[in-house]
């Protein structure tokens, strides 16, 4: 779960550093992703020691449902867009979008690895 929460940060850094750049540097907000991104890329490198791993992993899982449901509004709003209708800025509807979708897959798997962890422990 180390190396999923290291490319999750990444991902978000890029999509954040992304959508700053292609919206002309007007607002730093689109920059949100990247916040997250960096915090889950932090934690995933503490993670890589033993010691700190389980603790990094649940601060990375809490940090990724923070950001599932921040974006969550974005990826509502999508779906106006995609049935032709407008919204006041699309940008950063289709950048909080794809923060939701990225969020969504990470936190499933990391709720999985825990699960997963926990059932190992039992056996």
């Amino acid at each position: 779960m180390q190396k999923t929460t290291v490319i999750t940060g990444t991902l978000l850094i890029t999509l954040g550093v992304a959508s700053y750049a292609l919206t002309g540097a007007r607002s730093a907000t689109a920059l949100i992703p990247a916040a997250f991104g960096g915090i889950l890329l932090a934690l995933g490198i503490i993670a890589r020691r033993e010691k700190m791993r389980r603790d990094a992993m649940h601060a990375a899982a809490a940090v990724g449902l923070i950001a599932l449901a921040g974006s969550v509004s974005g990826f509502v709003a999508v779906f106006t867009l995609l049935g032709g209708g407008t919204v006041a800025r699309p940008a950063a509807v289709i950048t909080q979008s794809m923060m939701f979708l990225i969020s969504v897959v990470f936190v499933g798997l990391a709720v999985n690895s825990f699960i997963e962890a926990r059932r190992n422990r039992e056996k």
